[in-house]
């Protein structure tokens, strides 16, 4: 399980997403919104703004975008147009920014979770193994904890789980004694520290095992888990019947959190029933029973985009 954040697009849009990431699924996705002229959109993780412009392209005057990002990189990038609102703040925050501008119906919602290739080929971000830096990894750099935080200020148990539960580390207890032992003795502030204090316990191809580490601790740094669920909850209340939703995961922590909840209105592979052996029902119809992964033409013109999951439910009448 890697995650990394991933790219296609089509045709001129390329062009203004370089520098930044270029969106995954993007066809699929739009097509998938079924986007009504006059509606109102939320692209939750805006990044480059390469799914909100193919959105833009398919409103008219009186339609409106709301967009998020808690990366104040992303805000350079916004378009010069009336019909969008930008909020610098997590999607977990959605319905209360939403009343605030006084949103109360969504025809549709669209997040994108993967990590941009601006943040991971940013250097002093901390995202990205292939360089030195410090460990910070934050996306929203206004809060306190960083990925050094963590390694400091962890338990052993927390960092074990952490990286068993996140990254999928074979070796998680020993990695964590590992790094306990080593902290003790001096703080692990930048990335090349970091790598070094566990080469000894590195199992299997050293990328990968980097990879999957980096990945537990992103996740943690950040609670993307946790903002997803939330996320999630709130969708039920914001969108209006017909309304469409439509997800992308890069890894299966993701892709089930999001598998279950628009399957069953929660995060339980099996809802219990009540005492009269009633189950809870879905607020969603599932589009694609099946996610919907790149294709071969997607793949050659970016190999990130493997790990890529497209998701999408319509709203059910209440």
């Amino acid at each position: 399980m890697q995650e990394q954040k991933i790219a296609k697009h089509i045709h001129s849009s390329a062009d203004n997403d370089a520098g930044y990431h270029v969106p995954v699924l993007l066809k699929e996705t739009i097509e998938g919104l079924q986007i009504k002229a006059s509606g109102v959109y939320v692209d939750c993780t805006f990044g480059g703004g390469g799914h909100s412009r193919a959105i833009l392209k398919n409103l008219q005057e009186n339609g409106q975008l709301v967009v998020f990002d808690q990366d104040e990189a992303a805000k350079k990038n916004l378009p010069d147009d009336k019909r969008v609102l930008f909020v610098p703040q997590n999607f977990k925050h959605l319905y209360r920014f939403l009343r605030l501008h006084k949103l109360f119906e969504l025809d549709g919602l669209l997040a994108d979770l993967g990590v941009s290739s601006h943040q991971f080929d940013e250097a002093a971000r901390g995202f990205s193994i292939r360089f030195d830096a410090a460990l910070d990894m934050r996306m929203d750099q206004r809060q306190r904890v960083t990925a050094a935080t963590v390694l400091q200020e962890f338990t052993e148990l927390q960092l074990h789980k952490m990286f068993e539960q996140y990254g999928e580390v074979t070796n998680a207890k020993t990695l964590a004694r590992v790094i306990v032992a080593h902290r003790s003795i001096a703080p692990i502030h930048t990335i090349n520290e970091f790598k070094q204090v566990i080469q000894s316990v590195v199992k299997g191809n050293p990328q990968k095992y980097f990879a999957q580490v980096f990945q537990a601790l992103r996740i943690e740094v950040n609670d993307e888990l946790g903002a997803l669920k939330e996320l999630l909850q709130q969708i039920p209340s914001v969108l209006k019947p017909g309304g469409r939703v439509a997800i992308i995961t890069f890894h299966s922590l993701e892709d089930r959190l999001v598998k279950n909840f628009f399957r069953s209105g929660s995060f339980s592979e099996m809802e219990e029933a009540d005492v009269f052996g009633n189950r809870p029902k879905s607020p969603f119809r599932l589009i694609n029973k099946k996610p919907i992964t790149a294709t071969a033409e997607e793949l050659k013109m970016n190999s990130r985009s493997r790990s890529a999951k497209l998701r999408i439910a319509e709203r059910l009448p209440s």
